[in-house]
């Protein structure tokens, strides 16, 4: 392989080998210092990030308010604590070496908020913003306020170049990179747009390639480009390095950090890394924020699919085809459906999915009484912790409403991404992974259960393997 020299990010010459940030203190502040500390850029995530007691042991994230608006502030003032936290983690252990990101999603509540609420506690401590999920237009003009760089997330030249003339183009000193992401390899949520197939993935190269050029004509020529997604080993790479097609690059990992000594997930998490194969990692579109997001097939995505199959369309009238009756309901008032979807749902019944869940989009969903017990009292508790979410109409607008109908078909991303980073409980939570994860089964390095230390691993990919 090529030698890997070093590169010019953020006005410093480092490993042009980055990790990727994941939310809910699966990056924190331990592992992104280590990673930096290796000469790369470690990223924390800023994500509902842990903030510890006394004792060094993690905060629960527990909620008070009465009203979605009351634990709403609770939750921003965990993420503003937990990022606070993570970062004087991360510089301590970096100690002067490489550089450090914070990952926040644009999507996420009050993403503004915990940007400025964190920066400014931590002056010369961040290096960096990355910032995807959505089209963060605010991102340089909050990073140009605090002097550190920013790293958009994006998935095509397209989208870097909306992003471009509508803000990045007057705080074009402080872009310190685009991050170009997979998205049919990347882990957690991916950038599909309505016009891409999700099973059909297409080539980086070419895309990569159109993403250089949209940068070469506005002047970015020096500016890297980092590829995310489906990254295992550099050797696989070879020829984007010193490729003018490509021009500046390096290349993020967000899934080999979660097996590493300093990563924070529980053991069963990395032990079942190790047990993947091909095709064990799914490409969903469950998430409550809309996106497409990519994780473990486990019984947590087994019973979301299995839910939505058992769905049925209907009409409150006799509408065409819709012309039977249908009792739902405590008070079994009557919906419209066709005579096969009747047949469907009291087949549904007789299995023990007696409850009917009406969807945003005329459709019924059939579930079990716990299920639905479950699915309301999540609805109930929720803290919002998207700037929009599906499953429970939460926004933070003015309103606190997305103005449609509740979602049964999705689920409290907060909840289960809490539970499984720090209860183990792998098989009944969502495990985001990318699709490469099986790798870890497959490469020799990892036999016998081996787990390296970030130094480690940094060490390895920068040997092309």
């Amino acid at each position: 392989m090529k030698a890997l020299n070093p590169i010019v990010i953020a006005g410093q010459e480092v490993l042009p080998i980055i990790e990727g940030g994941k939310g809910v203190a699966v990056s924190n502040g331990q592992s992104s210092g280590a990673w930096a500390s290796a000469h790369g850029i470690g990223t924390f995530s800023g994500v509902n990030a842990d903030s510890f007691d006394a004792n060094g042991k993690p905060i629960p994230q527990i909620y008070h308010g009465k009203t979605r608006r009351e634990r709403y502030e609770e939750l921003l003032r965990y993420a503003i604590d937990g990022g606070i936290t993570q970062a004087r983690i991360a510089h301590e252990t970096r100690g002067g070496r490489g550089l450090l990101n914070m990952n926040i999603l644009w999507e996420m509540a009050g993403a503004e908020r915990v940007m400025r609420g964190v920066l400014e506690k931590c002056p010369g401590m961040i290096h960096g913003v990355t910032c995807g999920a959505g089209m963060p237009y605010k991102l340089a003009e909050l990073a140009t306020e605090y002097n550190v760089h920013y790293y958009p997330i994006i998935s095509s030249g397209r989208a870097f170049r909306a992003l471009w003339k509508r803000a990045y183009s007057k705080h074009q000193e402080l872009l310190g990179g685009v991050v170009y992401e997979d998205p049919w390899l990347a882990g957690g949520h991916n950038g599909l747009s309505n016009s891409e197939d999700p099973r059909k993935r297409e080539d980086p190269y070419p895309r990569v390639a159109a993403l250089r050029q949209v940068m070469n004509e506005v002047g970015l020529t020096r500016t890297p480009i980092i590829m995310a997604g489906g990254v295992w080993w550099l050797s696989e790479w070879e020829h984007w390095l010193d490729n003018p097609e490509i021009g500046p690059i390096a290349f993020q990992f967000g899934t080999r950090p979660l097996l590493t000594t300093e990563s924070p997930i529980p053991m069963p998490w990395k032990k079942r890394l190790l047990d993947l194969k091909p095709g064990d990692v799914h490409l969903h579109r469950f998430s409550p924020t809309g996106f497409y997001s990519s994780a473990v097939h486990n019984t947590f995505l087994d019973e979301l699919e299995h839910r939505s199959e058992r769905q049925i369309a209907f009409s409150q009238e006799p509408l065409g085809a819709h012309d039977t009756a249908l009792s739902v309901g405590a008070r079994k008032r009557d919906v419209y459906v066709t005579p096969g979807d009747k047949k469907r749902a009291e087949a549904w019944v007789a299995q023990g999915f007696t409850e009917a869940m009406k969807t945003p989009d005329s459709t019924l969903i059939y579930v079990t009484p716990a299920k639905a017990e479950d699915i309301r009292a999540d609805q109930i508790a929720c803290m919002g912790c998207l700037s929009a979410c599906q499953f429970s109409n939460w926004s933070q607008n003015e309103e606190g409403t997305t103005g449609r109908k509740a979602d049964p078909r999705s689920f409290c991303i907060q909840k289960t991404l809490q539970n499984i980073v720090h209860d183990g409980s792998i098989e009944n939570e969502l495990m985001f992974a990318g699709h490469n994860a099986y790798r870890f089964g497959q490469d020799p390095w990892y036999s016998n259960g081996f787990v390296p230390t970030v130094k480690q691993l940094v060490e390895r990919i920068a040997s092309g393997w």
